[in-house]
């Protein structure tokens, strides 16, 4: 009833509420405005293509209400993505009352031309010049004033992550613009333009901007006119009568509008020194050059293994020791009550501690691995990742956006599956989601690092080498998905790769406390959670299957005696194929798994050392070939169940969720077969 009540107060709100739109490029600080105006800690990154959702938020001044909606960053209104799409439909139909467009100070003159696209929809537009800091540290200043009376709009100057400027920008909402700004055309396209506006009745827009959209052969409007139809063929007519083309008329308003945005911007904008631009430019050099940008990337990547392998254990360990002291405190009080041993039993040592294993080894390292992820974002390089790696993901029929999604799926493969919403095609971005997978998500992490420490480094060895082999891994699993990518590009999804505007943002000071706080809330709790979801009923069924006995032997072992032969051709046995299956809620229990089945126990199990693991394994047949085949197979395999229903969400398609699951299981399988077939 509470939650009836508060939907109920919420669409009142809406309802009252003065709707405003807030639009701009891509990487111009639109979502830390949103955050500014609203108080809503959308996450922010620095790099392009962060929102590609519609996000709401409200806030209050002077006693009025706005509904403030933060729509997807585009370069312009002409549709070409499906972020200028969405942003496009939203501004024509969505019943807007005022638009915030936000311009980027120190780019001016390429981001005011959305802007004076948004004015032939509405004169209902303010400019926000945002990122005034940025353009200080560039030498360069705005003349605001000056701006301001040639567009004959409200304009603020705002300093976004310093709240600068922000009680300006909610006090112009309630002012009126006096603009009179228009863009100029041929005479025969003004002539052209005239006629067909005589042919609309009222619909909402301005008729000069539906007459243009006609004219181009857009029908964005449809539900505001109710003779579209009649009035599209009487255009159409009248174009080919005037020998005037939509590409014509296309090409002649980006032209007036690059034309007009140079000529206010040659007026308002002052240039001094760029000390910061000579930075970036010298540090790019380095970070983006044709030399040392590939090793500077393996060289983080390093860095970033390096230090997840050695900080995630101590956290984990507590964490695991945590869960052990709980579960022996839950189970002596449950035990108290006349519950049966065998629920139990199922509930503490089947489910919690499932959870428990999950928590414990998938929370530190992502904990880490995340945090720094979104460090080396907000500091600015993971736009020169795409840009390094957009030739290779274009020979691949890709963009480089795919490397941005790719190294997400590091962390976790869901949240790269999720990422993949900044790439701009629905076929680049099956790409991304289906082939995110081929890289290895923190879960695999701690199995692969115990196999390569106990069968080819040493119990004792030192990080800095288990660090370099797993890196050297990742690089093959980064040449595996491209090789993927580009059969998919050739197979079930042929098609021609786009192009897409990549901004190589300044490099920033990352604020270091928000970017913390939001890592772990957006994306590692996130995750995380989803995790869980699925790990107890897991706990449950893994439970029942060790401790239902056919004769002697348990379920799990019936079954893992069916699997062995299948197991032993592609170099692995029974147990190790079920503990792949029954561990497709979460990776982390895989190893746990065979380390039950192998001593027989009743629940997940741990040996106490590296020493006593391998003794295990090596009593149980295991061979080199057999940590080599468990490798691979732990790298090409089917994504985990929250990684697959994130597939279905983003993609809307089973079909597309399956391929996701038997792509990597049959690649995986078959190099298995390989590798146990040459030893």
């Amino acid at each position: 009833m509470k939650k009836e009540i508060s939907h109920i107060k919420e669409d009142i709100l809406k309802k009252d509420s003065v709707k405003i739109a807030l639009a701009g490029n891509p990487n111009v600080g639109k979502s830390t405005i949103f955050n500014a105006l609203t108080g809503l800690k959308q996450h922010t990154g620095n790099w392009t293509g962060k929102t590609v959702e519609n996000a709401q938020g409200t806030f209050k001044n002077n006693g009025t209400t706005y509904l403030l909606t933060d729509t997807p960053g585009t370069y312009s209104l002409e549709s070409y993505s499906e972020e200028e799409s969405v942003t496009r439909s939203f501004l024509l139909c969505g019943d807007i009352e005022k638009t915030i467009v936000v311009c980027d100070a120190s780019k001016l003159s390429r981001t005011l031309k959305l802007f004076l696209e948004i004015l032939q929809i509405t004169p209902k537009a303010i400019l926000c010049v945002n990122l005034i800091d940025e353009a200080e540290k560039d030498g360069i200043s705005v003349d605001i004033t000056k701006l301001s009376r040639l567009l004959g709009v409200k304009t603020i100057a705002t300093d976004a992550r310093r709240k600068r400027g922000i009680s300006d920008l909610k006090n112009a909402l309630s002012e009126e613009n006096a603009c009179a700004l228009e863009i100029k055309y041929s005479d025969k396209t003004e002539e052209m333009i005239s006629r067909v506006c005589n042919l609309l009745d009222d619909c909402g827009v301005p008729k000069r901007y539906v007459a243009t959209e006609l004219l181009k052969g857009n029908s964005y409007i449809v539900e505001k006119i109710s003779n579209l139809e009649q009035i599209r063929r009487e255009v159409s007519d009248l174009m080919k009568k005037e020998g005037i083309s939509c590409t014509e008329i296309r090409d002649e308003t980006s032209r007036a509008i690059s034309v007009l945005s140079k000529e206010i911007c040659d007026q308002v904008i002052i240039k001094k020194e760029k000390k910061r631009c000579i930075t970036t430019e010298k540090i790019d050099s380095v970070l983006a050059g044709r030399i040392f940008s590939v090793p500077c990337m393996l060289l983080f990547l390093c860095l970033i293994f390096y230090i997840t392998v050695t900080f995630a254990n101590y956290p984990s360990a507590f964490l695991s020791d945590l869960f052990v002291r709980a579960e022996n405190f839950l189970y002596s009080c449950i035990s108290k009550t006349s519950t049966p041993v065998w629920i139990n039993d199922m509930l503490l040592k089947g489910a919690f501690r499932t959870l428990g294993w999950v928590v414990s080894v998938m929370l530190p390292p992502m904990a880490i691995f995340f945090p720094l992820f979104t460090l080396l974002e907000d500091w600015g390089y993971l736009p020169r990742i795409a840009f390094n790696l957009d030739r290779c993901f274009k020979k691949c029929s890709s963009c480089g956006k795919q490397s941005l999604t790719m190294c997400m799926g590091f962390g976790c493969n869901a949240s790269g599956v999720m990422g993949a919403r900044i790439i701009n095609t629905r076929r680049e971005r099956l790409l991304a989601i289906i082939t995110n997978s081929f890289v290895p998500c923190n879960g695999k992490f701690p199995t692969m690092i115990t196999l390569i420490t106990i069968f080819f480094v040493g119990a004792y060895a030192n990080n800095i080498l288990v660090a370099l082999i797993l890196s050297g891994i990742i690089i093959i699993c980064v040449l595996t998905t491209l090789l993927m990518t580009k059969l998919l590009s050739l197979t079930l999804l042929k098609g021609e790769k786009s192009s897409f505007i990549l901004e190589l943002p300044p490099y920033r000071r990352p604020q270091i406390g928000k970017t913390l706080v939001r890592s772990l809330l957006d994306r590692t709790l996130l995750v995380l959670s989803r995790a869980i979801i699925v790990s107890i009923p897991a706990g449950i069924i893994i439970w029942c299957l060790s401790n239902i006995y056919i004769g002697d032997v348990s379920v799990i072992m019936h079954i893992s005696e069916l699997l062995d032969p299948v197991g032993r051709f592609f170099g692995l046995d029974g147990v190790l194929l079920l503990a792949f299956i029954l561990g497709l809620p979460a990776n982390e229990i895989v190893l746990p798994i065979a380390l039950m089945a192998y001593t027989s126990s009743s629940s997940l199990t741990e040996s106490a050392d590296m020493l006593t693991t391998h003794s295990l394994l090596v009593n149980n047949g295991w061979t080199y070939v057999t940590a080599i085949c468990f490798i691979i197979f732990s790298l090409f395999h089917s994504p985990c169940l929250t990684t697959l229903l994130t597939v279905k969400k983003e993609t809307g398609s089973i079909r597309w969720m399956l391929v996701s699951a038997l792509l990597p299981t049959l690649f995986g399988l078959t190099l298995c077969a390989l590798v146990n077939f040459i030893f």
